[in-house]
């Protein structure tokens, strides 16, 4: 990706006019007899223990930056629901995941020598009024025995903050992943493993995946 390519990505992202993003919205809405809802996922010992100086929903480019971070580039788009299927507005999203190195930004991730320092590695987006949110990260690898996953931490007023992780569609690993492992129901666990689909007319090999968040009664 070069730097021209970079920079106007990055402006047509935090615009929020891609045709990317916006295709994640054009379908129904589900009805609520059809909804499942998110499960709850541990989160962690790698939240950020120092939050990066940018925090936005673009994690490949730290501030005005001319050098992006290394990995596949995913678009990463949903929206938050209640029990019912309706939208829920202004509710924080966080997103934490490792590099394409497999290190967090957390000061004790194992493998901090070999942090990605172009990698942001922490993001937040409030949502709109249809509950929509978006991302641009990189897709996640794999983390010592763990599969590869994306940590989420969804904050709405009244309600206590609501934690999960995001899987990739078709990973071998997710198998042996002991978290994962516990979600036996396949209607909940269909709800936390997504397709990282091919991007059609990507140049650069990127992806997208749709998470919507199903919360339960407040």
């Amino acid at each position: 990706m070069n730097l021209q390519t970079t920079h106007q990505n990055r402006r047509r992202f935090l615009g929020g006019v891609t045709a990317m993003a916006a295709s994640f919205f054009t379908v129904p809405g589900l009805f609520a007899e059809q909804l499942t809802q998110t499960p709850a996922q541990g989160e962690g010992p790698f939240y950020p223990d120092k939050l990066p100086l940018d925090t936005d929903n673009d994690l490949l480019v730290i501030n005005n930056s001319i050098t992006p971070a290394v990995g596949t580039v995913t678009w990463l788009a949903g929206r938050v629901l209640d029990s019912r299927g309706q939208p829920l507005r202004n509710a924080t999203i966080e997103i934490w995941q490792v590099d394409n190195n497999g290190a967090y930004i957390h000061t004790k991730s194992g493998n901090r020598d070999k942090l990605d320092a172009n990698f942001q590695g922490f993001g937040r987006f409030v949502t709109g009024s249809t509950g929509e949110y978006q991302f641009r990260t990189v897709k996640p690898v794999p983390y010592t025995n763990r599969a590869p996953h994306i940590h989420f931490a969804v904050n709405v007023k009244g309600r206590d903050k609501f934690i999960t992780q995001l899987y990739v569609e078709g990973e071998p690993s997710n198998e042996r992943d002991s978290l994962l492992k516990t979600v036996t129901d396949p209607k909940k666990r269909a709800a936390i493993v997504v397709p990282f689909a091919p991007l059609k007319g990507s140049s650069i090999g990127e992806v997208a995946a749709r998470f919507d968040i199903v919360l339960g009664a407040s």
